[in-house]
């Protein structure tokens, strides 16, 4: 066991993926925190030597599942269509309804990021709030900034990590 609880299983199958968001984010608050989750389709990709060009093979679908603080800032940072890379925990599970079995397979996420081979992204830092009052609660199903929620801050461009921001306006820096 780690230091922070956490168990290391050592024959895991990770994965990275490229690939792009094929449904909305799904957010929701669970007892350990933030959980979110989308489906993602990876098409595979092969050089056409006769035309020239790649094209498109099958595409392979995966839900994709993350925690807490990623599930919070995956919320706020992705849509359906972006291209994206996923590295995490390769799981497959099977599940059994009206007879049928099915397999499912899914990817514990451990970081999620813009494919920047087909776009440019800027970065925001969030910066969590002091307040206790303040609520990360969204509706099940909502992204949480979408909601109205209050999960954290982001940084303005010139705030540290950890300074206290008020309105978008580092503290230091407020009249």
């Amino acid at each position: 066991m780690q230091p922070d609880g956490e168990v290391t299983v050592m024959n895991d199958t990770m994965v990275t993926v490229v690939g792009n968001v094929a449904t909305n984010v799904e957010y929701r608050e669970t007892a350990t925190g933030g959980m979110a989750r989308f489906r993602f389709a990876v098409p595979s990709r092969r050089w056409d030597r006769r035309g020239g060009n790649w094209t498109d093979g099958p595409t392979s679908f995966y839900t994709v599942f993350a925690w807490r603080s990623l599930a919070q800032n995956l919320a706020g940072s992705v849509s359906v269509g972006e291209p994206l890379l996923v590295h995490g925990r390769l799981k497959v599970r099977e599940e059994e309804a009206d007879g049928r079995r099915r397999t499912f397979v899914d990817i514990d996420a451990l970081a999620v990021g813009h494919d920047l081979t087909r776009g440019t992204s800027a970065f925001r830092r969030v910066v969590k709030s002091r307040d206790p009052d303040e609520s990360s609660a969204a509706a099940v199903g909502t992204p949480p900034e979408r909601a109205g929620a209050r999960v954290g801050r982001t940084a303005p461009q010139g705030a540290g990590a950890g300074e206290a921001v008020a309105h978008g306006v580092p503290l230091a820096a407020a009249p």
